[in-house]
């Protein structure tokens, strides 16, 4: 086997289990998604906090100064974020967890 072939099959050993483990960290994610309760699109602003409270953070519109580029504002809320579209949720996702330092 040529030195090249070796360095090759050496680096993708070390890249496809990281690789696996992303993948099953994602599908992890994806189902904690599923099962949290988030706001659903087209609710109002008003709905949101009646049904989940206060957020922890109101974060400032950005654009909104033309029709084509409408306010978009984010509420963090412990676990997740809500967007608007102007008064209207467009989407609800889960934060991202704080990565964790290796000690390996």
């Amino acid at each position: 086997m040529s030195k090249s072939s070796m360095m090759l099959a050496a680096a993708l050993a070390m890249v496809v289990p990281t690789m696996a483990a992303a993948d099953v960290l994602l599908i992890e994610r994806a189902e904690q998604a599923q099962r949290a309760s988030l706001p659903k699109n087209g609710q109002t602003m008003n709905q949101v906090r009646a049904e989940f409270g206060i957020p922890e953070q109101e974060l400032a519109p950005v654009a909104g100064n033309k029709p084509q580029h409408p306010a978009i504002t984010r509420w963090r809320y412990p676990g997740y974020t809500v967007y608007f579209e102007n008064q209207r949720v467009i989407n609800a996702v889960l934060n991202s967890p704080t990565p964790v330092a290796r000690t390996d």
